[in-house]
């Protein structure tokens, strides 16, 4: 599974939120400042080409919707990161997040008791 640019993975984002879009629809949920319709389509493209969208045809229009699950590329993303910046060590990852973000106590509490609850 390929790496995506800032703006595919804007895109993405988008799509998995909203489940299937025409590109109107994605422009209208970017942020200012909105890219070109053509910018957005040539993105689209691109992510057909990665494999991560596919479209539905309503005559000369076209519905997008992705094809990965925001999920698996999230995995695959954060394993690469993991491993080049925290020596393969999720103990390291946490400990990051808990320092530069001033996780509270009850916070982590409150997470590893979801991950329990999740692993049962």
């Amino acid at each position: 599974m390929e790496k995506l640019t800032n703006l595919e993975e804007e895109i993405m984002l988008l799509l998995w939120s909203l489940k299937a879009a025409f590109i109107k629809d994605i422009i209208g949920n970017i942020h200012e400042p909105k890219p070109h319709y053509n910018t957005v389509s040539t993105i689209i493209k691109i992510l057909q080409d990665k494999q991560f969208v596919s479209y539905k045809a309503f005559g000369k229009t076209y519905q997008y919707y992705p094809i990965i699950e925001k999920e698996q590329y999230f995995k695959k993303s954060v394993t690469p990161l993991l491993k080049n910046y925290f020596n393969g060590s999720a103990k390291q990852l946490v400990s990051f997040f808990v320092k530069e973000k001033n996780i509270s106590v009850q916070e982590l509490e409150k997470l590893v008791a979801e991950l329990k609850q999740n692993n049962k």
